[in-house]
């Protein structure tokens, strides 16, 4: 697959933040020394963990070079690193592990979540925030087009979508059996865009990558327009002419048990 687009992320920057924002405000400490961001991307959100703790070791990881090198630029005083999260090891014990929209992508997750919680120290948190927008349109559209008499034997579309997240409950089950109080909830946003091209150019840095992946310029051309068909009719415009892109989210503060 190609490498992320950071310019192309961080078009609709404030929309992907404010669900950072949120999640970093449930976080219950106030003196933190250790802090890792999880998929930290152009370091919209390692930002929010440097302001929020002045004083801490910040570090942020990603497996895209491109995605650390802005970061970098952006937060020259903070620490990145590149490497895979499912096998990250935390270089000492962290107060805080934040995962703001990045472990979605991972499969796995009854082995993962127990292998973040191991790298906190007693006390610390593990703050995971996940897009849960599996079955919203402009997801279920993406397979139905992949799926398509034109498109099936270009793109497999079961390979291409992201893993179903588990149950709210499974996740609980999950942190509490590996030592944790466990803070879990679940927000849908209402992104006001300009119309369903907004929708493609946010979901071209995101949702779409896996899908357009196997396809040439003219290939993902075509694509995006019989996409852009069904996203029409799936999010007709309101009365003053703009969309709403209904996107929940799902979001976790686990707190490791002394």
């Amino acid at each position: 697959m190609k490498e992320w687009d950071p310019v192309l992320y961080r078009k609709f920057e404030a929309e992907r933040t404010r669900p950072a924002r949120e999640l970093l405000a449930r976080i219950p400490m106030e003196q933190v020394e250790q802090v890792t961001d999880l998929g930290c991307g152009p370091g919209n959100s390692t930002e929010l963990l440097a302001d929020a703790w002045p004083l801490a070791q910040v570090t942020g990881l990603d497996s895209s070079a491109t995605m650390l090198t802005q970061a970098r630029e952006r937060l020259p005083q903070c620490r990145f690193v590149q490497a895979d999260i499912r096998s990250w090891q935390a270089d000492v014990p962290q107060q805080v592990v934040y995962a703001n929209a990045s472990l979605q992508w991972l499969d796995n997750h009854a082995t993962l979540f127990p292998h973040l919680v191991a790298q906190l120290a007693p006390g610390g948190v593990l703050a995971v925030q996940m897009p849960d927008n599996l079955q919203e349109p402009s997801h279920r559209l993406m397979r139905e087009v992949a799926a398509s008499a034109r498109w099936r034997s270009q793109i497999n579309a079961e390979a291409a979508e992201r893993t179903q997240l588990l149950s709210t409950g499974d996740y609980y089950d999950l942190l509490t059996q590996a030592g944790c109080e466990v803070d879990i909830w679940r927000t849908t946003y209402y992104h006001v865009m300009a119309d369903a091209q907004a929708i493609i150019s946010w979901l071209q840095a995101t949702g779409l990558r896996p899908f357009l992946a196997d396809l040439d310029e003219a290939g993902q051309r075509a694509f995006l327009a019989d996409y852009h068909q069904r996203l029409v009719t799936a999010y007709p415009a309101q009365a003053e002419g703009q969309v709403l892109l209904a996107f929940p989210r799902l979001f976790m503060i686990a707190v490791k048990k002394p």
